[in-house]
């Protein structure tokens, strides 16, 4: 990658460039060398009967018909609380699924996932692996707003996961990239720690699709020093889509 470029990059997920000061024939632009990628770790979690009838729930609906079922969703109580449902955006046609826990109070009023501050950063960090927010699909475990933006219940996520399903079903992406904790456990059924799942690749749901996790971006806005783990994820992640046969 040419220097200029890189820098752009870093510069869009918003990590300081650094010169090596020993001398000028040393000196280079961008962060230090990345350490060897580490082997490919594939985590390939159970497939119960209930993620299967999960699965099956809305087998059928075409997006439109996905799009307004979740419109008149009830199944949990955000319903009730919600200004509106926060079905997704994006390419229909991407290799790239990004994946949220829930939708914010932002969201819950415009309608469309990562709108915001955290959103904007997350565009930053698509665009560090040359990839634009239209060209990607991006979608929240739950479809509502819960209240005081507080974590999402295991029931809620268990009632609103086969809507995500169905969106993975029709999108067929080569990857997907897990973003936040919540995310990350909800759709691996695990309590491990972030920290212990990053720079692996774990499988989602009955057509195994490879998934990667990463930080939240309203995270990295409290925790900036962690921007520099979040682009060795990005790196990390664009390598697992470029080996996928689709």
């Amino acid at each position: 990658m040419k220097q200029s470029v890189r820098k752009e990059y870093l510069a869009a997920l918003g990590i300081e460039t650094w010169a090596l000061r020993s001398s000028p024939k040393s000196a280079q632009v961008g962060p230090p060398a990345p350490a060897p990628a580490p082997p490919l770790c594939v985590s390939v979690p159970s497939t119960p009967a209930t993620a299967v009838a999960g699965a099956q729930r809305e087998d059928g609906a075409d997006w439109a018909e996905l799009r307004a079922r979740v419109a008149a969703c009830t199944r949990c109580s955000l319903s009730a609380t919600r200004t509106q449902t926060v079905f997704g955006v994006g390419n229909l046609r991407t290799e790239w699924l990004i994946v949220g826990e829930a939708p914010g109070a932002e969201e819950d009023r415009r309608g469309e996932p990562f709108v915001g501050r955290a959103g904007q950063l997350l565009n930053s960090m698509l665009r560090a692996i040359g990839l634009a927010r239209e060209q990607v699909y991006i979608a929240n475990i739950l479809k509502c707003r819960p209240p005081g933006n507080r974590d999402p219940s295991p029931a809620e996520s268990a009632e609103c996961l086969p809507y995500l399903e169905r969106q993975i079903a029709l999108l067929q992406p080569k990857i997907m990239l897990a973003v936040g904790r919540i995310s990350a456990q909800n759709l691996l059924k695990t309590d491990i720690p972030l920290g212990r799942m990053r720079l692996k690749v774990h499988s989602f749901g009955l057509a195994q699709v490879p998934l990667v996790v990463t930080y939240h971006p309203a995270y990295l806005l409290r925790a900036p020093a962690d921007k520099r783990k979040a682009w060795e994820d990005l790196k990390f992640a664009r390598e697992v889509c470029a080996s996928v046969q689709r």
